[in-house]
């Protein structure tokens, strides 16, 4: 708190939010219309083939989840929260632009997706560390807020995936990309202009003048960042290699903590690596949404809505996008709706079942677009999407949707960190992994290509098929999970009677 402002002069907690929720909505309004459009920028307005395309989304896709442990990092250690956040907008409004040039300048795309994952690195972990230092202290009002600024990250998500596509195919790509970027520095001025709103939250790094050193090692660690992005992205082999290297990593780190750890942590963090690994699983399927699905849009789909013979509106393959967050709007609070009724009447559903079962939803939303598109003569109904979504956002907050409180519930508190950071990186593995997959819907060039929903088939009857054999390998390891969960049960409440008659 900076002590020059008298207490009664300080602005509520409301309005401290309201700055960050209003910068947060429309980095995200700026993040995902760009995500919508540009797997079909590479493909319809670059010339790239769709295997490329698809991955070098995976990469991109991997960096942005990777780099914001860094970005986290210098906020915390360097320069500031607040600063952090500032300067990742900056950057990521110069990477919506650079894209927007690459119409013109091919060779710019690399550098735009580059800007744009340092960008997100340092502003999205740390827009949540304001929210978190803004109700410090209060648990509950903490818990509305965050409920709250997900929500500001799905109107803004939602309203952006139906906008951006509608612009690129009306007025072209560089509009569209430069709308993401207004968006942002529409966000930027409103924080400016409540900057004395938000001027006192943070920590000791945010009070006080920023280090020459903390800003030379920023800016140095922020155009390594560029250039290995840079590097990634041109680079199969090297983005290949690069996620075995991390997926070993993994694997060996997690083994020495499990050695480390006391007999007592081990079932709960075995049932932690196992619910993680589990996620990752999902996430190979959720990557399609960014990649073969939006293709499917393109080429298999009639976009068009139409009952009884009337077209109510149409949607282009970009804006498919938008029907998850809106699915995932509406699933929410029927969830946390159901779990009370259960609770109340002392039903427990545990988070390995909670999987199972996203597994098994996520299994029909592959199942219809496998059969409607085997069984299509022509174009793929719009509704078909609509349903598909419908199944695959549900499983997607049953699966993905539940990393954080995995991580809260089994891990013990001093790795509780390191895990969080750990989740994501195996997210980062499975969405290049889920870009891979995609390509088997891609034929290889110079091959005679399937047309239509067709060329679909094998892709998504394969994906079906593998996410069928997830759920029951899945339900056929639950009783071990429970034997995890109560023996992890059983230790937590010996803890908390110590605590108690400490």
């Amino acid at each position: 708190m900076n002590s020059d402002v008298a207490p009664a002069a300080l602005p509520t907690r409301r309005q401290s939010f309201t700055v960050v929720l209003a910068i947060e909505l429309w980095e995200r309004f700026g993040f995902y219309g760009m995500q919508a459009i540009l797997l079909l920028y590479m493909v319809e307005h670059l010339g790239l083939h769709d295997r490329d395309a698809n991955l070098m989304i995976g990469a991109f896709s991997a960096l942005t989840y990777v780099y914001p442990a860094l970005g986290g990092l210098a906020g915390d250690r360097l320069l500031g929260a607040r600063r952090c956040m500032l300067i990742g907008a900056f950057i990521l409004a110069g990477g919506y632009m650079v894209l927007g040039m690459a119409a013109r300048h091919p060779s710019l795309l690399y550098g735009g997706m580059a800007l744009i994952s340092t960008g997100n690195a340092l502003f999205k972990p740390n827009a949540g560390n304001l929210v978190r230092r803004i109700y410090e202290g209060d648990d509950a009002e903490l818990d509305a807020a965050f409920t709250i600024y997900y929500m500001a990250v799905n109107v803004g998500s939602t309203v952006s995936m139906l906008l951006v596509p509608w612009l690129q195919d009306r007025y072209g790509a560089p509009v569209a990309f430069l709308t993401c970027a207004v968006g942002l520095v529409l966000g930027l001025v409103y924080y400016f202009l409540r900057a004395r709103w938000i001027n006192h939250v943070g920590g000791g790094l945010d009070q006080s003048p920023a280090r020459p050193h903390a800003v030379l090692i920023v800016a140095a660690g922020a155009v390594v960042a560029v250039l290995v992005a840079l590097v990634v992205l041109r680079s199969e082999r090297l983005a290949s290699i690069g996620i075995w290297c991390a997926a070993a990593a993994i694997v060996l780190v997690w083994g020495l903590l499990y050695g480390q750890s006391a007999p007592e942590e081990r079932p709960g963090l075995r049932l932690a690596y196992f619910l993680c690994a589990e996620t990752m699983v999902y996430t190979l399927f959720y990557q399609q949404q960014l990649t073969s699905l939006t293709l499917f849009a393109l080429r298999a789909v009639d976009g068009h809505f139409r009952v009884g013979g009337m077209t109510l509106f149409t949607m282009s393959a970009g804006q498919f996008q938008a029907l998850d967050p809106l699915w995932i709007m509406a699933a929410s609070p029927v969830l946390a709706l159901l779990y009370r009724r259960l609770a109340r009447d002392d039903v427990y559903l545990s988070l390995a079942h909670k999987i199972t079962i996203g597994f098994g939803v996520g299994t029909l939303a592959f199942l219809i677009w496998w059969l409607t598109a085997a069984a299509a003569h022509g174009l793929v109904s719009a509704w078909v999407m609509v349903v598909g979504y419908g199944f695959a956002s549900l499983a997607e907050v049953l699966t993905m949707g539940l990393g954080l409180a995995i991580i809260a519930r089994y891990v013990p508190y001093r790795l509780s960190g390191f895990m969080m950071g750990s989740l994501y990186l195996l997210w980062a593995l499975a969405m290049y992994a889920g870009s891979v997959l995609a390509n088997i819907a891609t034929p290889a060039e110079g091959a005679a290509a399937v047309q239509g929903p067709a060329q679909y088939v094998p892709l998504l009857r394969d994906l079906a098929l593998a996410l069928l054999v997830a759920t029951a390998l899945s339900a056929a390891l639950l009783p071990l999970a429970r034997k995890w969960d109560r023996q992890h049960t059983k230790f937590r409440e010996v803890v908390q009677k110590n605590v108690g008659t400490n």
